[in-house]
């Protein structure tokens, strides 16, 4: 068809909508629609109908803007026949009570068909803490599995084939001591470096914006996470060393926009600081990876991760001047909302995984984990873990969905809403830009005080019934008891941790802690690339919080400034 010929076309499209949208007018006259606010969850206006016009509005251009499936963007996904060729990672977090138990809990869901590991850790460990810490006392294993030293890293991986299968860790803080950890312990068991393949999350950036799980100063922190790149750059090629997280920006209240905006802010943060440092951007970029929470509102978030991609690419290309097309792909892992889970009516929650899940995979994401149903009441049981779990795979073998690349594309809807998401997450960037990028923005207070406001005006929206929460704010039923079990943690664990890392101090060369702890703190003043001294650290059996102490007596610790 000639340009002449479609534009003819898209007119005739466009003035008999118009007539159509008079014919719609005169219905609702005698029958009212709801009376309902027509947005997304993020409070975007969005139109009943998307027709051939939308695209001229936004000046949509097939190559420019869609392309296809593994090549340049990338907003049809970064693999060329997508889920045809391998299916997304499947994931479900697990970490809870002593590293013996999550290693019970890793065995029994890559026995149900799981295909990646994520990793929680308990609050201790997110903090820099041992077990036997008076600052730890009845948070040991609550939140997540109780980690102080190497030898509870091998508990925890005990008889599970590192060099098959990938293993996500969910630590920023302490990241550079759990990840050493886990580097040691794949080169006592042999596992060829080339083989060691996972994703640390390691994104500090998000931590003083949003979770809160910080120890350092911001600049000295995001050294920590530079240091990672350039030793996984150097020597574990396979090991993506940041995810670069979303999820609990969005978490914390974020709307789907400031979610892609920020998270990829982040990202070239951690961009520009490697080159800083010297590294080439191909060198470092295919590594780095990427987190994103999956919401409610299908489209919103389908739309997301495409545009996501998109501008990635785009930045990557132009503004960082990578030339490896795998440097321009934006890879990422997608969680499901846990902000999205209601105490009340838990059951519902399996009907709202499922829905965000399958946008997930519409979306194009790499790698899925789905919530459990009970998780907003304790860490998930077994039975509620393999139902999530299911959910991906009733998703993957029996919708059909994994058979198409981006079924989605070249939807009226979907393609407009992506360039608007696209379009509203450059603005954002653009106003970090000329505060003189993300590190400042935090220091700031920017990313933050959007979020709250963010988070304020969607409870409002949940107060006055704006939006709806079913079971909370809507069809509510009373309920006379807990309708699910909840999962059992048992409270001598922390005895029993304690009592394990007490004998481990007891056995191992106290001249070789000393030796290797003042290696630590001669490389963070000196400023050099504390990894290398770190590895050695956690081979003699330094503890998580001794190292992070070591780093704490050169940083200093981080007080955020109360912002109002």
């Amino acid at each position: 068809m000639s340009n002449q010929t479609e534009n003819n076309v898209n007119k005739k499209i466009a003035g008999a909508r118009v007539e159509w949208e008079k014919r719609r007018e005169q219905i609702e006259k005698k029958s009212p629609p709801r009376a309902v606010r027509p947005t997304t969850l993020s409070d975007m206006e969005v139109p009943l109908l998307s027709t051939p016009d939308d695209l001229e509005k936004i000046d949509f251009n097939y190559e420019r803007d869609l392309g296809f499936p593994g090549e340049y963007p990338f907003t049809r996904g970064v693999q060329h026949n997508m889920y045809r060729g391998k299916l997304w990672t499947m994931r479900q977090f697990a970490g809870f009570s002593s590293p013996e138990e999550t290693n019970k809990r890793f065995k029994l869901l890559l026995e149900q068909g799981q295909t990646g590991l994520s990793t929680a850790f308990d609050m201790p460990t997110l903090m820099g803490y041992d077990c036997d810490s008076p600052k730890s006392l009845g948070e040991v294993g609550k939140c997540g599995v109780s980690i102080s030293s190497l030898e509870d890293i091998e508990d925890l991986f005990k008889g599970i084939p590192l060099g098959d299968v990938t293993v996500s860790m969910t630590i920023n803080g302490p990241a550079i001591v759990i990840l050493a950890m886990y580097y040691a312990m794949a080169d006592k068991q042999g596992v060829p470096r080339e083989k060691v393949r996972g994703t640390l999350q390691n994104d500090i950036l998000k931590e003083y914006i949003a979770q809160k799980e910080w120890l350092f100063p911001i600049e000295p922190a995001v050294k920590l996470v530079i240091d990672t790149i350039e030793y996984g750059t150097k020597n574990y090629l396979n090991w993506n060393t940041v995810s670069i997280s979303g999820y609990h920006i969005r978490e914390a209240g974020a709307t789907a926009i400031q979610e892609l905006a920020f998270t990829l802010a982040d990202g070239m943060a951690y961009v520009e600081e490697s080159i800083k440092r010297g590294m080439d951007v191909d060198d470092f970029a295919p590594r780095l990876s990427f987190f994103f929470d999956v919401h409610n509102d299908f489209f919103e978030e389908i739309a997301k991760f495409r545009a996501a991609r998109r501008i990635w690419a785009k930045m990557m290309k132009e503004r960082y001047h990578a030339k490896n097309p795998k440097s321009w792909m934006l890879r990422t892992h997608a969680q499901t909302a846990g902000v999205s889970l209601t105490a009340q009516q838990p059951m519902n929650n399996v009907v709202r995984v499922a829905i965000q899940a399958m946008a997930g995979v519409l979306g194009g994401v790499n790698s899925l984990h789905t919530n459990s149903m009970d998780e907003t009441l304790a860490l998930p049981t077994d039975d509620a873990v393999v139902v999530a779990l299911r959910t991906q795979q009733v998703i993957a073998e029996e919708s059909g969905v994994a058979n198409y690349a981006d079924p989605l594309g070249g939807s009226y809807l979907v393609e407009s809403l992506t360039s608007k998401i696209e379009a509203e997450a450059l603005e954002y960037i653009r106003k970090i830009d000329e505060m003189g990028g993300m590190i400042k923005a935090v220091e700031n207070g920017y990313p933050q005080a959007e979020i709250a406001n963010s988070a304020y005006h969607f409870q409002r929206q949940l107060e006055t019934k704006e939006k709806v929460m079913v079971g909370v704010n809507k069809y509510q039923m009373v309920e006379k008891k807990r309708q699910i079990d909840t999962l059992y943690l048992d409270r001598a664990v922390e005895k029993r941790q304690v009592d394990k890392l007490k004998a481990l101090k007891a056995r191992r060369n106290s001249a070789e802690v000393s030796r290797t702890l003042n290696l630590i703190k001669s490389d963070a003043k000196s400023g050099k690339n504390v990894m290398p001294s770190m590895i050695e650290a956690v081979k003699a059996y330094v503890t998580l919080q001794e190292a992070c102490d070591a780093l704490r007596s050169v940083y200093g610790e981080y007080r955020e400034d109360g912002k109002f």
